[in-house]
């Protein structure tokens, strides 16, 4: 692995061409988004394509989103425009709003898992924004980091989890978000909610119009229509449980484990041997900005069981309440 550090606040033009050259070539380049780093190769060309899947252990029913650099380039990657896609684009774009639509040709099919559809969207980040201007390909940029395992929000993260199965790592700080944008579906009649973020449902509802959710999962080896739709993903090496803060502190109580991790928000939780507590903030942009860094941090710590207090069944906490569903997954 080549590791090349670059300030977020002025990417070095040299630094970035190098980084864009690598993709180019056809080599994995680790990058950050706003939301997390990504695992970015050449996403026109499926060898490259296909070495991502390779180095994450990432099965092929899978798909992978497709970053470029403005409205127009994601045009080019659509079969159709429609006017929702306008519409969000002029409002989201940059940001972490994933927009699935109707494929060109242009796109292989590794990269949607053989559907006619393809995620595609216009990252927030300035490293990302630099290098895919400089790189002029799209690139398909899934999270740095091992299939269904925790997303990675710093350069450190990408090292433990996937090493020198990764060609060149542009390390570009902490990410400020936290966890992955959100994802609508808008090839059918009506757009559907495919993965919640950051940016919520009445938000987008806000710009476009009714929003559905979908009516069934896919499951098993099914193909995904995006990232994200895995039963458990986002998951610590930890066993991961939510707790209502009424039973918290009785489950800290009950655990067995040698070291378990806590992360409360609401809920006092004293110190004692045997806990290593992280409180969490109050709001949810703050609380996902903080939750994949602590899961990391538990499991280096080597936690092997990991109690979250639950957060609000409210639409602003809808993209953390489906991280630690998926994260306590069995």
């Amino acid at each position: 692995m080549r590791r090349l550090t670059v300030d977020p606040a002025a990417p070095d033009p040299a630094t970035i061409a190098e980084a864009a050259r690598a993709l180019r070539d056809g080599l994995l380049v680790a990058f950050p988004t706003e939301t997390v780093y990504g695992l970015g190769a050449h996403g026109l060309d499926a060898r490259a394509v296909a070495r991502i899947y390779e180095a994450k252990g990432r099965p092929a029913y899978n798909p992978v989103i497709l970053h470029v650099a403005d409205a127009r380039a994601a045009r080019m990657l659509a079969a159709d425009w429609p006017e929702a896609a306008e519409r969000l684009a002029a409002r989201y774009w940059p940001g972490p709003l994933t927009l699935v639509l109707r494929r060109a040709d242009i796109v292989p099919g590794i990269a949607t898992a053989g559907l006619d559809a393809v995620g595609i969207r216009v990252p927030a980040h300035p490293v990302a924004l630099a290098l895919l201007a400089a790189a002029q390909i799209p690139v398909a940029a899934p999270s740095a980091n091992r299939s269904a395992e925790l997303s990675p929000t710093s350069a450190e993260h990408v090292v433990r989890a996937l090493g020198d199965r990764v060609d060149v790592l542009l390390d570009g700080g902490d990410t400020t978000l936290g966890i992955e944008s959100t994802v609508l579906d808008l090839t059918g009649e009506r757009p559907v909610l495919l993965r919640p973020g950051l940016l919520t449902r009445e938000e987008l509802e806000l710009v476009i119009g009714p929003i559905d959710l979908p009516a069934q999962q896919a499951e098993g080896d099914d193909p995904r229509r995006a990232p994200g739709q895995l039963e458990r993903h986002y998951a610590p090496r930890a066993e991961l449980a939510v707790v209502p803060a009424a039973e918290l502190l009785e489950s800290v109580g009950r655990a067995t484990e040698a070291l378990v991790g806590v992360l409360p928000r609401t809920v006092h939780v004293g110190p004692r041997d045997g806990l290593v507590v992280i409180r969490m903030p109050a709001s949810p942009r703050l609380y996902a900005h903080r939750l994949y860094a602590a899961l990391h941090e538990l499991d280096e710590r080597g936690c092997r069981r990991v109690l979250v207090e639950a957060v609000p069944a409210e639409a602003t906490w809808e993209g953390v309440r489906d991280r630690l569903a998926r994260a306590s997954h069995r």
